[in-house]
């Protein structure tokens, strides 16, 4: 799977952070890794650790077996590429609350181009619609029925 997979419409229902067991032929390592669960798909952004200064994605993987912890009523966003910038090439996809219209989760990798990128795994519950005071006004009792 590929970060242009998730641009659209989606509906986030969860997110946690965690790391995966990997063996590689030299090494062993335990990456980091976000995983969360978008359209009822549980996926994982696994992290490239490379030598401890640069990181990147590895991959992105659907683990249909993996429980995540964190889950909320589901959110609607929409999945887009961050745009690059005259100092740095990115592959990062931003999911947007289609309702706050801020970004609540980003995934990838920061300056591609540079010699020092870096692995993006950004999680903003506070940019929820379901967490603003607004919304918390307008439903109280939401939370009673999940």
């Amino acid at each position: 799977m590929q970060l242009e997979d998730l641009v659209g419409r989606h509906f986030l229902s969860g997110v946690q952070f965690g790391k995966v067991k990997m063996k590689e032929e030299y090494y062993d390592y335990d990456p980091n890794t976000i995983d969360f669960i978008l359209d009822g798909k549980v996926l994982s952004v696994i992290e490239d650790s490379s030598d401890g200064y640069r990181s990147s994605m590895k991959e992105i993987v659907e683990r249909p077996k993996l429980k995540i912890k964190n889950k909320f009523y589901p959110v609607e966003v929409i999945g887009t590429f961050r745009l690059n910038n005259e100092c740095s090439k990115n592959y990062i996809i931003d999911f947007i609350d289609c309702i706050t219209g801020k970004i609540i989760l980003s995934v990838g990798t920061y300056k591609t181009d540079d010699y020092y990128p870096s692995f993006i795994s950004q999680w903003s519950p506070e940019n929820m619609c379901s967490n603003s005071e607004r919304y918390k006004a307008l439903s109280p009792n939401i939370e009673e029925s999940l």
